[in-house]
């Protein structure tokens, strides 16, 4: 277990951080920040809103100390759970007064779930449990939904409990592969993923007229495009779909496969074949065609093809990046047992397909088609939310980094988009 140190927010980081809430009204369910305004931020914007602030408060750390994260769990005699997540990232009815998922698990369980929208950005919530966190104290909640970089560190820092694999055979059995095993926490012994996003080429085919835009390499030298690409903020899923396009894996590269890719980037920059570096505020240039193509997250295609027709995507050859927003049980929770017992409910085939045409996002279920296609054949059909077989064998995943690369990459990358 990696001892908690707190960390120092370098000048590369505090630009990455405003990348991330750049001008641009969020749209699309969930889309309201997990993806541009918060994972921009990345392990950086975590130094800013709360380790660095930790060790200023003087809270010591909880991590290396045995007896941190157990508990006793009061499941058996206390059936309720506390879950806080984000915002629009669970089905609701019709009337907005009930979600119909949680209420059948309460009827099937007896256990009632106290579900709580506050998590609005990853380093903020961050900054809401890391007092009691890191003093070994009861959170108030029993199941948190944190994306996979905060996800790590937590984990790294021994601030959430392993899970009982007895009580989670249908998440042991249907997740989907392409999720198993990150680097982060292989086998998912702390963490089951709730939704998956996945970067991808989008483009607006009025604006390209007609033309198919299906690879890095063609956004980044393409002169029928030049001036009307945009890439990421992120620098997770820039660089990464550029290492693929470069025919390396960004789970497993070098400081020199990493060095390549930026200075892809900035050429693209220099000769103007790249107008900007964006958030999700690429949607509305997207939509009009004033970006002929680009990188885009795969939950604000979905919905912007349902309205816009000219928007179509292309999954590269050289594959696409994949990340994840998970669920952990942090240290103290009351009611382990019930929080494992819901993960497990939301991975049976049935249930994530309710979730699923929600939502929006990429299903970490195996076998939810068929169940989604009873509901929304649409949407059973379309790869971005469940990926055929074809489509997962190109998912890859960002290694972890370190405090040193972390600073490094984004430095780097800082000058590129500033």
């Amino acid at each position: 277990m990696e001892q908690y140190e707190p960390d120092r927010l370098t000048p590369a980081q505090l630009a990455a951080m405003r990348r991330g809430v750049r001008a641009g009204v969020p749209r699309g369910r969930g889309a309201f920040s997990r993806r541009s305004l918060l994972r921009a931020a990345g392990g950086g914007a975590l130094a800013a809103g709360g380790l660095s602030t930790l060790a200023a408060c003087g809270i010591p750390p909880a991590a290396g100390n045995a007896q941190a994260g157990s508990s006793e769990d009061h499941s058996a005699e206390e059936k309720r759970l506390n879950f806080s997540n984000w915002t629009e990232y669970m089905d609701l009815s019709e009337d907005k007064k009930s979600r119909p998922t949680l209420d059948a698990f309460r009827q099937r369980t007896g256990i009632k779930v106290k579900y709580t929208e506050d998590i609005n950005d990853n380093v903020e919530f961050f900054g809401k449990i890391k007092p009691q966190l890191a003093a070994g104290q009861d959170t108030g909640r029993d199941l948190i939904c944190v994306t996979d970089w905060l996800a790590a560190r937590l984990i790294r820092f021994g601030w959430v409990q392993k899970l009982d694999p007895a009580n989670l055979p249908h998440a042991y059995t249907n997740l989907s592969p392409q999720f198993r095993n990150p680097d982060w926490d292989p086998g998912r012994s702390y963490s089951y993923p709730w939704q998956g996003i996945s970067t991808v080429i989008a483009y607006n085919a009025k604006a390209t007229k007609g033309r198919e835009v299906t690879s890095v390499q063609q956004l980044l030298e393409d002169p029928a495009l030049k001036g009307r690409v945009g890439f990421l903020s992120e620098m997770r899923d820039t660089v990464g779909m550029t290492l693929l396009d470069s025919g390396k894996d960004p789970g497993d590269f070098t400081d020199d496969d990493f060095d390549g890719a930026i200075a892809r980037l900035q050429k693209g920059v220099d000769s103007g074949q790249i107008r900007r570096f964006t958030g999700n505020d690429y949607t509305s240039d997207l939509e009009s065609g004033d970006l002929a193509a680009c990188l885009a997250w795969a939950g604000d295609v979905v919905q912007l093809a349902a309205g816009t027709p000219d928007v179509r995507f292309h999954i590269p050859d050289s594959g696409y990046v994949t990340s994840s927003d998970s669920l952990l049980v942090p240290n103290r929770a009351r009611h382990k047992t019930n929080a494992e017992k819901l993960i497990d409910y939301y991975y049976e085939p049935k249930v994530a397909a309710e979730l699923a045409a929600w939502i929006n996002f990429v299903c970490p279920v195996d076998g939810v088609k068929a169940e989604l296609a009873k509901i929304d054949k649409e949407a059973a059909e379309n790869p971005l939310i469940v990926p055929d077989k074809a489509m997962a064998a190109k998912s890859r995943s960002f290694r972890s980094l370190t405090s040193k690369e972390e600073a490094r990459y984004e430095a780097a990358f800082a000058k590129l988009t500033t």
